[in-house]
C-alpha cells in the first residue's frame, strides 16, 4: 500500500486539505485481503493519519508545528496537517478583547460585585512627590498568533508588569491635582501608547485596545486632608466664577455710562461751539453795518441798550436845573405793593 506522500505535502503547503477519504481506504483495504494483523495494522495506521484533521473557529487562527517549529497559519475552517507528532497546531483566540485588572481583582460579579485591593500594584507616585491609588483596567487582543505563542513565556504576566511600569511613568511626570481632576483622559492615552510600545518591544503579538481608570483617590490615611484641598479649590473657582460675574455685569453698565457722559460732553461741545459761531457771525454782521454808517450805529446801539438798562431801573435822576419845575409826587402805588416789613423801613 503506497501513500502519495507529495500530494499530501502539496496539499498541506496550500493551506491544509481534506484528508483522505476514509471509505475509500477501507475498501483499498478489503481489496487487498490483507491477513488479521495487516489488517488491524491498517487501521492504526487510519487513525494515525486522522490525528492531522483539526478545525479552526471563526475566532481563531491555526498555528501549525514541524517538529515544534512554525511553519505555517491558517484561518476559520476545517484542515489538515500531518499526523502527530510530525506536526501539531494550535488554535488560539485573536478576536477576543482580553481585560486585565490593576491595582484590584474581582471576587465577586455579584450583584453586588465585590473587589479586592492591590495596594503594591495600585500605589505610585506622583511628579510633585504625593502618592496617589490608580486602578485601571487594560484591555487587549492577539494580532500575531505565533508571535503570542512561542516569544513570550508568560503573556500574561508580561502584560501586567508592562502596564504598572507605563501608568507608574507617566504619573511620574504628572501632578497629583492632574491626576485627580482634568487630566484622566490624558493619563489614559499616554499610558497606552506606552504599554503599546513595551509590548511591541517585546514582540509579545498583543494590541492594546484601551486603558481605563477605574477608581483614582489619594491613599486612605489622608483623603480628608486631599477632600479639604479639594474643598478649597473648588470654593477658589467659585469665587472666581462669581467676581467675573460681577465683573461681567458693572463693566457693561458703567461702559454705558461712560458713553452717555461722552456723548452729552460732545453734544454740549457742539452746541457752545455753534452758538459762539452764531455769535461771531452776528457780531460781523454787525460790524459789517457799523461800518457803513458809525455815527449813526453808535448813537442806535447806545439808545438800545439805555433802553434795555432803563426798562429794569425804578430810580429817576433829575439834573438841578430841571428840579425846579417839577412837583415831587409820591409814588404811592408803589408803596402800597411792598411788603409790611419794607413798608415799616
Amino acid at each position: 500500500m503506497n501513500w502519495d506522500w507529495d500530494k499530501l505535502k502539496e496539499r498541506q503547503a496550500q493551506g491544509g486539505g481534506p484528508p483522505p477519504q476514509v471509505d475509500e481506504l477501507v475498501k483499498k483495504f478489503k481489496q487487498m485481503k490483507l491477513p488479521g494483523v495487516s489488517i488491524i495494522i491498517a487501521i492504526i495506521a487510519v487513525g494515525w493519519l486522522l490525528t492531522g484533521i483539526y478545525i479552526v473557529e471563526p475566532d481563531e487562527v491555526g498555528v501549525v508545528k514541524r517538529f515544534g517549529k512554525v511553519v505555517y497559519d491558517v484561518g476559520p475552517g476545517p484542515h489538515y496537517h500531518l499526523p502527530v507528532p510530525i506536526e501539531t497546531a494550535l488554535t488560539p483566540k485573536v478576536t477576543k478583547v482580553r481585560r486585565m485588572e490593576i491595582g484590584f481583582r474581582t471576587v465577586s460579579a455579584g450583584p453586588p460585585a465585590r473587589y479586592k485591593d492591590v495596594p503594591i500594584e495600585s500605589l505610585m507616585l506622583t511628579g510633585d512627590e504625593n502618592i496617589i491609588d490608580i486602578k485601571f483596567i487594560v484591555q487587549y487582543r492577539i494580532h500575531d498568533a505565533a508571535a503570542y505563542l512561542f516569544n513570550v513565556a508568560h503573556p500574561e504576566k508580561a502584560v501586567r508588569a508592562a502596564a504598572e511600569a507605563a501608568i507608574r511613568e507617566v504619573s511620574g511626570k504628572s501632578k497629583v491635582s492632574e491626576i485627580l481632576t482634568t487630566e484622566k483622559f490624558r493619563i489614559q492615552e499616554e499610558t497606552k501608547l506606552l504599554l503599546q510600545g513595551i509590548l511591541d518591544k517585546y514582540k509579545s503579538g498583543f494590541t492594546v485596545a484601551a486603558v481605563q481608570l477605574q477608581d483614582v483617590h489619594p491613599p486612605d490615611q489622608v483623603i480628608d486632608a486631599f477632600k479639604d484641598v479639594a474643598s478649597a479649590k473648588e470654593d477658589k473657582i467659585k469665587y472666581i466664577n462669581d467676581a467675573e460675574g460681577y465683573r461681567n455685569d458693572i463693566l457693561p453698565k458703567a461702559k454705558g455710562k461712560a458713553a452717555q457722559v461722552v456723548n452729552a460732553a460732545i453734544g454740549y461741545r457742539a452746541s457752545k461751539i455753534n452758538h459762539a459761531k452764531g455769535d461771531a457771525n452776528r457780531f460781523l454782521a454787525m460790524l459789517k453795518e457799523y461800518s457803513k454808517a458809525k455815527v449813526v450805529t453808535r448813537k442806535r446801539l447806545y439808545l438800545e441798550t439805555m433802553e434795555k438798562i432803563m426798562e429794569r431801573s425804578n430810580k429817576i435822576v433829575i439834573e438841578d436845573n430841571l428840579s425846579k419845575n417839577l412837583v415831587p409826587v409820591l409814588p404811592m402805588s408803589g408803596l402800597l405793593s411792598l411788603p409790611e416789613a419794607k413798608r415799616g423801613n
